[in-house]
């Protein structure tokens, strides 16, 4: 059950929007602790949509709304020669949207994004308490292939 959408790069006029759809998703050590006011969050907004190696992108509806969101960072190592590869961060659909191939829609987007810059990868982290995330992204054909670990400094 696939719905006609847009997706396109992040505008400023669309960071409310965004802002609603993340916090809504918050899970974990995020809760309480993001900021009420979608405002505060212009200033990295800007800062992402400058940067060169990170872009934002939104789910339109055919009414113009964001229906989903997630962020793209271009990225090389020194493994796989050099290769660019790229880490998706902050997928989110709507909750009123999930199940109606959104998500699906972003990941292809983001999958044509790597292959256009032939990329050897993509990588991705998913919140351990997301376990309908999980079966989502193994569905697409990703590997849970490494074990994660963050320290929290805020």
């Amino acid at each position: 059950m696939s719905q006609s959408i847009q997706i396109i790069k992040a505008c400023p006029e669309h960071l409310r929007e965004i802002i609603a759809v993340i916090n809504a998703g918050a899970v974990s050590v995020r809760i309480g602790k993001e900021f009420e006011s979608w405002e505060a969050y212009r200033p990295a907004f800007d800062a992402l949509s400058a940067a060169p190696e990170v872009d934002i992108y939104v789910a339109l509806n055919e009414a113009g709304e964001v229906i989903g969101t997630y962020q793209v960072h271009f990225m090389r190592g020194i493994t796989y020669k050099g290769r660019p590869r790229i880490e998706i961060e902050s997928v989110h659909v709507r909750s009123d949207q999930r199940g109606t191939g959104v998500g699906r829609q972003m990941m292809d987007h983001a999958e044509a994004l790597a292959r256009a810059v032939n990329a050897c990868m993509i990588q991705l982290t998913s919140n351990r308490e997301r376990e309908g995330s999980h079966h989502f992204y193994q569905r697409l054909g990703y590997d849970q292939s490494h074990l994660g670990y963050k320290k929290m400094l805020v």
